[in-house]
């Protein structure tokens, strides 16, 4: 457990300097809304999404109202039930159902993405590593922004964030190389994206939403074409 825990800081850190860079940017905008730096610290700590976020601070600068600022929250996040119901299948038979509950509450789209490629069964202390590190780089670079009031502009900051997308690139460069399929169904993903962002209707969708119903579609038909053979692997605790 504490190897699994250790390993999991370990792939952490570098998810957790690409958030703080994000986080940076959203303190920014975060200040601008009237947070102040301790409010931006315990929002970020219990949402860690950059979109769900932005909305946030959005709607509460329109004043809008506290439902409508949680419903905004709960579509932009929508995707995130997914990902935990898919982790449900790495997770060892005898996993309790509180260490299920508590790693549903660390997912973030790159918590996930190491988490789903853990080998074998899922190791939830792999998981709540990797979620305590980059959660506190998280909350402290929307603080840092916040207490920063804009000193750096926004787009400068922001610009920064490139690091994540070439987290994703290296979190799924590995398991496309080895499987064709697998690298089939990456950029099939990229492409529906891409021509979902300016279609009619759809591009009117939130991220969310159809990062939701593009990952069921192409699951689905990867898992219908090259269904992956079940075989006993390790569990790990």
């Amino acid at each position: 457990m504490h190897s699994n825990f250790t390993k999991g800081l370990r792939d952490g850190i570098p998810i957790a300097l690409g958030y703080y860079a994000v986080a940076f940017s959203l303190g920014i905008i975060a200040k601008r809304t009237g947070f102040s730096a301790i409010e931006g610290f315990v929002s970020s700590t219990f949402m860690r999404a950059s979109a769900g976020e932005y909305g946030l601070y959005t709607v509460v600068a329109a004043s809008a109202t506290f439902v409508e600022a949680v419903a905004m929250s709960a579509v932009t996040n929508l995707r995130y039930i997914l990902m935990s119901a898919a982790l449900t299948q790495k997770f060892a038979e005898g996993t309790s159902l509180l260490k299920r509950l508590l790693v549903s509450l660390c997912i973030t789209d790159e918590i996930f993405g190491i988490s789903i490629a853990f080998p074998g069964r899922l190791a939830p202390s792999y998981t709540f590593g990797a979620a305590i590190i980059t959660t506190l780089c998280w909350a402290s670079g929307t603080a840092s922004g916040i207490i920063a009031g804009g000193a750096l502009p926004a787009n400068i900051v922001a610009a920064l964030s490139v690091a994540l997308y070439g987290m994703f690139i290296a979190i799924i460069i590995p398991a496309a190389k080895k499987d064709r399929y697998v690298l089939a169904a990456v950029i099939v993903s990229f492409v529906l994206s891409g021509l979902c962002s300016i279609a009619p209707y759809i591009s009117e969708w939130s991220v969310g939403t159809r990062t939701i119903v593009l990952t069921i579609i192409v699951s689905a038909v990867a898992a219908i074409v090259k269904p992956i053979e079940e075989k006993e692997e390790d569990c790990h605790e």
